[in-house]
């Protein structure tokens, strides 16, 4: 039986709900300099899967999970990764000695990229799943994060900005290790949760016309 689920359909609405949020990011954020920043990679990643979609085209489960993190950018753009306001209110009523929604920020920049790298790899270079398609996987989520890392320095130091703003130290001077360390955990996460699942995703054959 025949699907009658239009994949493309659901990727065209997925982006106008990312671009909703990215322009209510835009509306009074913290600072304007840093929502410019901050909320740069997700436009990059928005333009760069639009620019190769004809080329390949992920599952629908890959951009539900690209959707879910392009969230988190714009709202760490919108209040910076230090001052979220529901993680505020977690340091009153527990008593954290630092906003952590940049962790959850970090997680995600390792869990999406294994995702992606995941299908990539089985889809274009038909990669058997053991240890060295691992081991692909979680270096390029790895690189992606170390990659932020340098770039988050290299805006701090060329606009001035603290780096608690856009670093996001908070007085930790292993901030970045631990970021680091948070993007393994969430490829790790991703690998070891959703592999198998993502496996199971319908491949999308978009039928595009020639131009």
């Amino acid at each position: 039986m025949k699907s009658n689920i239009n994949p493309k359909r659901n990727h065209i609405i997925l982006l106008l709900l990312s671009l909703l949020i990215y322009t209510w990011s835009a509306i009074n954020p913290y600072d304007r300099q840093s929502w410019f920043l901050l909320s740069l990679p997700g436009v990059l990643l928005i333009t760069g899967l639009i620019l190769t979609y004809r080329r390949f085209t992920f599952s629908t489960f890959v951009y539900v999970v690209v959707f879910l993190h392009l969230i988190i950018l714009f709202v760490g753009a919108k209040y910076t990764y230090t001052e979220n306001p529901l993680f505020n209110t977690l340091i009153d009523l527990f008593n954290f000695e630092r906003n952590d929604f940049d962790r959850v920020g970090h997680f995600a920049q390792g869990f999406t990229p294994a995702l992606m790298a995941r299908e990539i790899l089985s889809r274009k270079e038909n990669m058997k799943h053991n240890l060295m398609f691992l081991y692909f996987i979680l270096s390029a989520s790895m690189g992606v994060s170390a990659m932020y890392e340098l770039c988050e320095y290299s805006v701090s130091f060329v606009t001035n900005i603290p780096g608690d703003v856009i670093l996001g130290l908070q007085g930790d001077v292993f901030d970045t290790h631990k970021d680091i360390l948070m993007a393994l955990i969430g490829a790790l996460t991703a690998m070891i949760f959703f592999g198998k699942y993502q496996d199971k995703r319908p491949i999308n054959k978009i039928p595009h016309n020639k131009s």
